[in-house]
């Protein structure tokens, strides 16, 4: 037997279904002799007739409802495969896909991240993934993720092809509990020097300006404790365990999260933040809303 040609046989299983060739002409927008003569084709290919006349209409034979049977089967999958393709590409359209480097401030994140849920060009569901940065590009590469959010841009030593973009910058505000907070306020920043502090571990950028400033400053704190995830940080200092530092673009949401005080502000110490895609001018709906968000609003003012 012949390769099965498909065509023929949605030809035939037209036919079948329409119960005539003037009808499933119609539907195919073909002239009735053409779609004639592909049946017979067909036939000739299976080498069995699959209609036979019974008065002036057609019916079935017994070898052409075994091929309806399989044809029927073989067309509904293929609605099928249609249909799952089509959802899951309306589903993919409305996924962000999200890398949030894992030193990132978890409220920074939030508040980056908060315009995305009022595109009004889409309703996107966010797909947040959380790790070290140089992972997080590899995924970017692989067309993973829409956009990685950082606090350092890409190095020009990664061979990720991707682009840096500037979301903003601010300086940093010092916080602590009441009483932290009443006995380090008076004379800051001097206070620091001696102070315990809750500090980021060595590998993020946070960690190096602060020992720069400090070095710089003759300010020498006492490190109480390290963390690498920021939000542990900040509940060990809203039980008092020292003082942390954080973004000063968020500072009331945590004073109202973490029910802490104001020591004081560093603004010498500047953190900015990055959206890393591989579009060097952003195109992405979400990305765009984030960018314009964060340059007029949360970074805005500092």
């Amino acid at each position: 037997m012949e390769w099965l040609n498909y065509h023929h046989l949605l030809y035939f299983w037209t036919v079948a279904k329409e119960g005539g060739v003037s009808r499933a002409a119609e539907v195919l927008h073909l002239a009735q002799p053409t779609l004639s003569t592909q049946i017979k084709k067909l036939e000739k290919s299976l080498g069995h007739d699959l209609f036979e006349r019974s008065g002036r209409s057609l019916v079935l034979t017994e070898t052409g409802q075994l091929v309806y049977r399989y044809a029927d089967e073989i067309f509904g999958l293929g609605r099928e495969l249609s249909d799952a393709l089509r959802n899951r590409t309306e589903e993919e359209r409305s996924r962000f896909l999200v890398g949030v480097q894992g030193a990132l401030p978890k409220l920074v994140a939030y508040e980056l991240l908060r315009p995305a849920l009022e595109c009004e060009e889409n309703e996107y569901q966010i797909v947040c993934i959380e790790g070290k940065l140089n992972e997080l590009l590899g995924e970017l590469a692989m067309h993973r993720l829409d956009v990685v959010i950082a606090d350092r841009p890409l190095s020009a030593d990664n061979h990720v092809r991707a682009f840096n973009h500037l979301l903003g910058k601010c300086g940093v505000t010092v916080y602590g509990t009441s009483r932290l907070a009443r006995k380090y306020k008076r004379d800051f920043p001097q206070s620091l020097d001696g102070a315990p502090m809750l500090l980021p571990t060595q590998n993020t950028s946070l960690r190096r300006l602060l020992e720069q400033w400090f070095d710089d400053n003759g300010v020498h704190p006492v490190t109480a404790h390290e963390f690498e995830d920021s939000a542990v940080l900040k509940v060990f200092g809203q039980e008092g365990h020292g003082l942390f530092i954080t973004p000063t673009a968020i500072e009331d949401d945590v004073c109202k999260q973490y029910s802490v005080k104001v020591v004081g502000r560093l603004p010498e110490i500047v953190e900015r933040f990055y959206a890393i895609s591989i579009e060097k001018r952003l195109k992405h709906p979400a990305v765009v809303k984030i960018s314009q968000f964060a340059r007029e609003n949360l970074f805005g003012a500092q």
